[in-house]
C-alpha cells in the first residue's frame, strides 16, 4: 500500500460520523415522544451464542442506551423450540409499550427462520424483514426498510455520492442484503448486477461497477482486480482473522484505486445499527400520531 495517511482518510467513507448524526437527529423525536409518556422500545431476542450474534446485540443495547431507547433484550438457549420462540414474539406482538421486535439471525438450524420473520408484526418490524415490509420496498412504501440496505444508501447521500445512472454490482444476494438492496438501487435509476456463486466472470463484472457492493463474508475476497479506477467500494462483510477483524475487501490492496471506500470495523456495521434506532422511534411516532418527518440523510 502507498501514499500517505491524509490521502487515505480522504478516501474513507465514515460510518461512525454518519451514525452518530442520525443517532442525533431522533434525539429530538424521543424527547418528544417522553414529553407525551412515550419510550420508544425494543425487543431484542437471542437465541444460541453465536460469538458474532453476541457482539451484534451488544452494539445494538449500547446504541439504544446512548439514544434513549428502551431495549429488552431476551437471551434463550439453543434448545429453545421453533413453537416456543413464536409464543414470545406473539407476546411481543400483542405488548403495547413495544414498539420494535427484532430477532437476532442467524437461528439455530431447527428453527425456520421465515416462518420467525413472518410471525413478527410487520408495526414492529424494525429490521425491515417481514414479506409485506420486503415486498412494499419495490413501491417504495415500506414502513421500515432493511436496516444495512437502508444505511448504504444514507451514506452514498452523505457523501454525495451519485447512484443515478450509475453502475453498481452487489456480490451476494442474501435476503437481508443483497437483494434488497439491488431494488432500492433500482429506484434510485441505477443499473444493478447482482452476482451470486454461480456468476461466471464475477472479477470482469465488478471491475466494471461505479459503485462496488460485495456482502458475501469472504474474508479479502475483493483484491485490486475486481475494482476500476475511481470505483466507490463498500464492504459489508466482516470476518475475524486471528482476532483482527476485517472484510470482504482486501483494503490494502485496493485503496489506491478507490475514491472511497467503508473500513472495517467503523464502515457499514454502525449504520446498520443507527438505522435500526430510527427504525424503532419511527414506530413509536406511528404509533403515537406523532407525523414523522423521513430524514434526508
Amino acid at each position: 500500500m502507498t501514499g500517505n495517511n491524509s490521502d487515505i482518510q480522504k478516501k474513507l467513507i465514515d460510518g461512525r460520523l454518519i451514525a452518530s448524526e442520525i443517532e442525533l437527529s431522533i434525539s429530538e423525536k424521543i424527547v418528544e415522544l417522553k414529553n407525551k409518556g412515550i419510550v420508544p422500545s425494543i425487543a431484542v431476542i437471542l437465541v444460541g451464542e453465536n460469538p458474532a450474534s453476541v457482539v451484534y446485540v451488544r452494539n445494538k443495547e449500547r446504541a439504544a442506551q446512548r439514544c434513549g431507547i428502551l431495549s429488552k433484550k431476551d437471551i434463550y438457549p439453543e434448545s429453545l423450540t421453533e413453537k416456543e420462540l413464536l409464543n414470545k414474539i406473539e407476546e411481543l406482538n400483542n405488548d403495547p409499550l413495544i414498539h420494535g421486535i427484532l430477532v437476532q439471525l442467524p437461528l439455530p438450524s431447527h428453527i425456520d427462520e421465515k416462518k420467525i420473520m413472518e410471525a413478527i408484526n410487520p408495526a414492529k418490524d424494525v429490521d425491515g424483514f417481514h414479506p409485506l415490509n420486503v415486498g412494499k420496498i419495490f413501491t417504495e412504501n415500506a414502513s421500515f426498510y432493511p436496516c444495512t440496505p437502508y444505511g448504504i444508501l444514507k451514506m452514498l447521500d452523505y457523501y454525495d455520492i451519485p447512484v443515478k445512472g450509475k453502475n453498481c454490482v452487489i456480490i451476494g444476494q442474501s435476503n437481508i442484503v443483497g437483494k434488497p438492496l439491488a431494488v432500492m438501487l433500482m429506484n434510485r435509476l441505477a443499473t444493478v448486477s447482482s452476482l451470486n456463486i454461480f456468476t461466471k466472470d464475477v472479477k470482469s463484472i465488478a471491475a466494471g461497477a461505479d459503485i462496488l457492493i460485495s456482502a458475501t463474508g469472504k474474508a479479502h475476497l475483493i483484491d485490486e482486480n475486481y475494482v476500476k479506477d475511481g470505483a466507490v467500494v463498500i464492504d459489508v462483510g466482516i470476518s475475524n482473522i486471528g482476532g483482527k477483524l476485517c472484510g470482504d475487501v482486501n483494503f490494502e490492496r485496493v485503496i489506491n484505486k478507490v475514491s472511497k471506500i467503508t473500513p472495517v470495523p467503523g464502515g457499514v456495521g454502525p449504520l446498520t445499527v443507527a438505522v435500526l434506532m430510527e427504525n424503532t422511534v419511527k414506530s413509536a411516532l406511528i404509533k403515537s400520531g406523532i407525523k414523522n418527518k423521513r430524514n434526508k440523510k
